[in-house]
This record gives C-alpha cells, sequence and structure tokens, in this order.
C-alpha cells in the first residue's frame, strides 16, 4: 500500500515516468495506476490529440513504439496506453529498444495483468532504470480483512472485524469486486461510519448468523449443535457458500492456531501483534488453543487438505459440497 500511495502522489504532483510497466497476478492496482495516469495527466482537452488506448490483441510491439515516438501536440505529454498488454508476451522483449532512450514527453503505459517479465532480461533493466516497474501481487485470504479496513479508512469509513471476514469469505481474493461492493455500500451509509455486520447482510446478502466467521466461533468453542447448524445451512446455500472458500478460511483459522502455540510469548498484546487481529479476538483464539492441542491441530490442517483435494474432485466422485463438509466437521470435532 506504501508503495501504491507513492506512485499514486507522484502522478498526481506530475512527478511522471516515461514508462510504467505494469505487471503481475492482480489487476486491481494495475488498473487503478493505468486510471490515474489516463484521467490525471492532461486535461480534458489536450487528450482529444495526446491520449490514445491501445489493445495488446490489435496491435504490435512496433506500432506501440511507433505511437511512443510521436510528439505531443499543444501540450507537455502525449500518453499512450497499452491495454492487455499480456497478449503481446511472445514479443515483449522488442520493446527494450525504446526503453533504452524513451521520449521524455510520452508517458507509455504497459499493463502487462497475469504474467511477470524475466528480471534477467534486458527490457526489465531498462524499465528499472528509466521507468517505473510495478508488480501487483495477488494478497492472501487473511491479508484482505486488513486491506479491507484500509480502503474504508481512506474514504473516511470503518468496518466491524466480523463484517471484514464476511465479506473475504463471501467475495474472496478479488480486490476489485471486494472495492466495488465497498462502493456500493459507502453510498448507503453516512460518512464516518463503521460498516456493521448487520449492514453487510442488509445490503450484499450475506448471512450475518451463517457464515465462515461465526462457524470458526463455534468449531473454537466445540459448540457442536451451532457447528451443525452453520454447516447444514451452506449445505443448502452452495452459490452463496463455496466449500473452496470454506475450506481456505478454516485452514487460515486453524494455521493462526498452530502460530499460537508455537509462540513462547502469549500475551494477548503479541499474539494480536503475530496474528494481525483486533486484541478483542485475542481470548477466542487462547480459548480454541485450549480446546485444540497443537497435535489435534497438525491432524486437522491435513484433514483440510484432504477436504480440498476432494472439493476438487480427487478420490471424492460420489461425495456432495455438503457431504465433504459433513464429514470435516465430524473429524474436526472428534
Amino acid at each position: 500500500m506504501d508503495e501504491i500511495k507513492q506512485i499514486a502522489d507522484d502522478i498526481k504532483n506530475k512527478k511522471l515516468k516515461p514508462i510504467y510497466f505494469l505487471q503481475g497476478d492482480e489487476p486491481y492496482y494495475i488498473d487503478k495506476i493505468s486510471d490515474l495516469i489516463a484521467q490525471s495527466v492532461l486535461t480534458e482537452e489536450e487528450k482529444s490529440f495526446n491520449q490514445v488506448v491501445l489493445y495488446g490483441g490489435d496491435v504490435t510491439i512496433n506500432e506501440v513504439i511507433s505511437q511512443a515516438k510521436r510528439y505531443p501536440m499543444m501540450a507537455d505529454y502525449q500518453v499512450v496506453i497499452v491495454k492487455e498488454a499480456q497478449q503481446l508476451a511472445k514479443k515483449i522483449e522488442d520493446l527494450a529498444s525504446y526503453a533504452e532512450q524513451p521520449l521524455p514527453s510520452t508517458i507509455l503505459v504497459i499493463c502487462y495483468k497475469y504474467k511477470t517479465l524475466d528480471g534477467r532480461k534486458k527490457l526489465t533493466k531498462l524499465i528499472k532504470k528509466n521507468g517505473l516497474l510495478f508488480e501487483g501481487k495477488k494478497l492472501y485470504d487473511n491479508q484482505i480483512p486488513d486491506w479491507i479496513r484500509r480502503i474504508l479508512l481512506g474514504k473516511s469509513y470503518k468496518i466491524e472485524d466480523k463484517a471484514a471476514l464476511m465479506l473475504t469469505e463471501f467475495l474472496g481474493t478479488d480486490l476489485s469486486k471486494i472495492n466495488n461492493e465497498l462502493d456500493k455500500l459507502i453510498t448507503l451509509l453516512p460518512k464516518g461510519s463503521t460498516i456493521s455486520a448487520l449492514a453487510i447482510e442488509e445490503n450484499i446478502g450475506i448471512s450475518k448468523d451463517y457464515n465462515v466467521f461465526e462457524l470458526c466461533n463455534a468449531i473454537g468453542v466445540r459448540d457442536v449443535v451451532k457447528a451443525n447448524k452453520i454447516i447444514n445451512y451452506f449445505a443448502q446455500n452452495p452459490k452463496t457458500n463455496p466449500l473452496t472458500i470454506t475450506i481456505n478460511m478454516l485452514f487460515s483459522y486453524f494455521t493462526q492456531l498452530l502460530l499460537v502455540h508455537g509462540l513462547p510469548d502469549k500475551s494477548k498484546e503479541n499474539i494480536a501483534r503475530v496474528l494481525k487481529v483486533n486484541p478483542f479476538f485475542v481470548t477466542r483464539y487462547l480459548t480454541a488453543a485450549k480446546n485444540y492441542p497443537m497435535r489435534k491441530v497438525a491432524q486437522i490442517i491435513s484433514y483440510l487438505s484432504d477436504a480440498d483435494a476432494k472439493s476438487k474432485g480427487i478420490g471424492a466422485q460420489a461425495l456432495t459440497e455438503g457431504d465433504i463438509l459433513k464429514e470435516l466437521l465430524f473429524k474436526i470435532l472428534h
């Protein structure tokens, strides 16, 4: 996030690079940076003659270079944005001839999604020297709630921990999808509000009582009845409660329990810092750690791995998602 903020601040302050090579598996920030350049470098009048958007499937590297070598008309810069540039992957190294001496009056933006350059090649070294090379990396499930909090804080909103976890469970790690849902929510709530689990349920349709967050709590205190009610709800609503996401969230939960067991310093402050959770939730982890010794936690992680394989059709052709979940829950609780 700090790197993104620095890039954004530099663009807004006109500290511009002649080449922005935006690559990686997470398209959210690639789109954000390219959109910011498209919106803020030129005035509306200047854009007519000096801003062009090309698509990797429709152009060659030579055509991109030819466009980049043009001079702006009645403006300080021209902006050339190449979207879907990963379609030029086979010839992308040919861009090195331009990257060696880019035109200072051209802002060339390459959106190279789901791929990365070979760091050993000439092009990578030239872009690092003469431009900016940014890699958008996918966040892990356990990093998403903190990302949600920071995004909302930047918009003058807060969110309950439970609500952030509900969004993570429901939407996965797709940052664009999460951001779209957050934008919908904040249009309905006064600025400065704290988004609650109830607001998520009412406006997005995620149950505040039947979700993975509540499942983890029920498992942690060995509430067999409640855990089974949630699992049965999931089995009846598989589209809104995908098995793979449930398994991933449980895996994250028990991995955190494993961390708790391994900590020499089990103070609430240290556990909150290591797990990156609100101190309010530490008591729940300590209770779960008492109910699940380290050996049992390691065994459960193995069960989760087996369930993940079954969810992908490996050795479970006759089992429904609901059956896999019920079998998994029985193994965890016994």
